[in-house]
């Protein structure tokens, strides 16, 4: 974001100051139908860059709520994605964050609930709600697949196989993508550096103080942060010592999207 603005971008929440008929570009968390709408009104032109799961997610919970489902959506309170999915069907979706949550979720017809998921969580987080969920609604129904994005699938994956080489891990920091990776290798016992800046600044901050005697040492960080960031942290451990990059592949997908019916 700070690259894009050096050179000229404008970030904003909201539609309110754009000029009439200026470029406007809709992020990869998408948008609600209602600021859609507006920027038709005002004849902004749009560029849409919302990611596909976070459409696919979108046509589901109309889906749903067409067919007269409670609509249980998983994901963070305030998060754009969660804003833009809501705004799909103002009220009639239900935001849950935890597995303590579950029991407040309100369903006159148990035989007709429905969950779909912010695309950007922890699978393993994710899979201890939807479990809660199937135990008070047994017919609960979702995706056919997840709706986790798959870069940040990967990322979780992999940090678990690094986790049993690395005697500690960077993580890129500063962004909430961080709160997913982490909790996938404290799981497998794996140290973290607490004071790693973060790779999505300057990597000309010296990652490696406090790291004496680690020879083997993993970096990882969130599926935002640009590969040019990584590549220069990657650069000053070279300098810090005699250490060979090994990049090692956790997993292979080819994904399709499909509107639902």
């Amino acid at each position: 974001m700070s690259e894009l603005a050096e050179q000229g971008a404008v970030f904003v929440d909201d539609l309110e100051g754009i000029p009439s008929g200026a470029v406007v570009v809709f992020s990869a968390h998408g948008v609600s139908p209602e600021v859609r709408s507006e920027a038709a009104t005002r004849h902004l032109r749009v560029i849409d860059a919302t990611c596909p799961l976070v459409t696919k997610v979108h046509l589901e919970a109309v889906r749903y709520v067409r067919d007269g489902y409670v609509v249980v959506l998983i994901g963070h309170r305030g998060h754009d994605e969660v804003v833009g999915t809501l705004g799909e069907a103002p009220g009639a979706i239900q935001l849950i964050s935890s597995v303590e949550e579950v029991d407040s979720v309100v369903a006159p017809d148990p035989q007709r609930v429905a969950y779909l998921t912010q695309t950007t969580l922890s699978v393993d987080d994710t899979r201890y709600v939807i479990n809660r969920l199937r135990a008070r609604f047994p017919a609960l129904v979702g995706p056919g697949d997840q709706d986790i994005c798959y870069a940040t699938q990967n990322r979780q994956t992999a940090v678990k196989v690094i986790a049993a080489r690395a005697q500690v891990i960077l993580v890129g920091r500063g962004e909430k993508k961080q709160l997913q990776l982490e909790p996938a290798g404290r799981s497998c016992g794996t140290g973290w550096h607490a004071g790693v800046p973060s790779l999505n600044q300057s990597a000309t901050s010296n990652p490696s103080n406090g790291l004496a005697g680690c020879t083997r040492i993993g970096v990882t960080a969130g599926a935002s942060t640009p590969d040019h960031l990584v590549a220069e942290v990657l650069d000053l451990l070279h300098r810090r010592g005699d250490f060979v990059a090994e990049h090692l592949r956790s997993s292979r997908r080819t994904v399709a999207i499909y509107a639902p019916a």
